[in-house]
């Protein structure tokens, strides 16, 4: 589904308000199932990335540098995931060539190119299954999930709408209550500019980390006009990326989150393209979902759409603390 606008108000609106005795009742049945889960330990260091809310505050990026930190300390790193819209339940190790969006969604498959990835359902079996590829797990997702012991997490929130209303599902973007959530977390990373003062609802104790959302464009689609398409949790984040780095966007297609493709749409995006004159471009996780063979729009639309790579970037003082804290967490 495409997150509604009015949840990433600064205050409550009025549907927000009207939805908001079910919202309690959700974020009261989070708490129920966290209180009456029994948590299960890992034989490995579990690494915990996950977001207070819905939608795509920048987990996977955060999750692929902290791997890439374990690794350059001699770590052996292994991505664990649901596989969100993957029909593999798991636990199974993503073999990239074998393995596609459809099987396993499209984060595992962008995860796999930098350590090896487990997707399961049951994250404590996952767990299991993760020891035999590594010594360190770094669990993509799974915060609001009790059933596994983490060692080390961390709460990840895009700095330029925050928590959005505060306001838990269906009146608003958050998973629980965002205080529970806060005091929960070792570790709290705000992208990108702190637009609504998020730093202040940091409990004490709870580290407080910054970074950015990083992009190098690809040369191909320098001073060129761009077909920008997209099925993210906001997609505006992708088109802004986009803005900032100075390039032309001639149209923007948002789409759902983890939204599977069809062959109209492709067509229709390509359609768009010629007339325009202008190149197609993705996420890379979009890309990842749009794997089609023979002679077909889909296809066609795969082979002809830039993935426009984005990486995360701790600034240096949380580089250096949190380097520090995960070598005291996972030993």
């Amino acid at each position: 589904m495409q997150a509604p606008a009015f949840w990433w108000k600064p205050k409550p609106v009025l549907v927000a308000r009207l939805l908001q005795p079910a919202s309690l009742l959700y974020a009261g049945a989070a708490r129920l199932r966290t209180i009456l889960t029994r948590q299960r330990s890992a034989p490995i260091p579990i690494i915990c990335i996950g977001n207070p809310t819905v939608g795509g505050a920048g987990k996977t990026p955060t999750a692929i540098a902290v791997a890439g930190m374990l690794a350059g300390a001699g770590r052996r790193p292994v991505f664990l995931t649901r596989g969100y819209g993957g029909t593999i339940k798991g636990p199974a190790l993503v073999e990239i060539g074998r393995h596609g969006s459809r099987e396993v969604g499209d984060e595992p498959l962008i995860l796999a190119r930098h350590a090896p990835v487990i997707v399961s359902a049951d994250r404590v079996a996952g767990a299991k299954l993760a020891a035999s590829h590594g010594d360190v797990v770094v669990m993509d997702d799974g915060f609001q999930n009790p059933a596994l012991g983490k060692h080390f997490s961390i709460l990840v929130i895009d700095g330029q709408v925050g928590v959005g209303n505060g306001l838990c599902l269906p009146a608003g973007p958050l998973r629980m209550g965002l205080g529970g959530q806060l005091k929960s977390a070792d570790a709290v990373l705000i992208i990108g500019r702190d637009a609504r003062n998020m730093a202040s609802f940091i409990p004490d104790g709870v580290m407080h980390l910054s970074g950015r959302i990083a992009s190098v464009p690809p040369a191909a689609i320098a001073g060129r006009p761009l077909i920008a398409f997209t099925g993210i949790g906001r997609p505006s984040k992708f088109f802004s990326t986009l803005e900032e780095a100075g390039l032309e966007i001639a149209v923007r297609v948002p789409f759902p989150d983890h939204h599977v493709f069809t062959e109209r749409e492709a067509d229709a995006l390509l359609d768009h393209a010629a007339r325009e004159k202008a190149l197609l471009v993705s996420t890379e996780k979009d890309c990842a979902r749009l794997s089609a063979k023979g002679d077909t729009a889909l296809a066609t639309l795969a082979a002809r759409t830039i993935p426009y790579p984005i990486t995360m970037e701790f600034d240096q003082a949380s580089a250096t603390a949190l380097a520090r804290s995960l070598y005291e967490a996972i030993g």
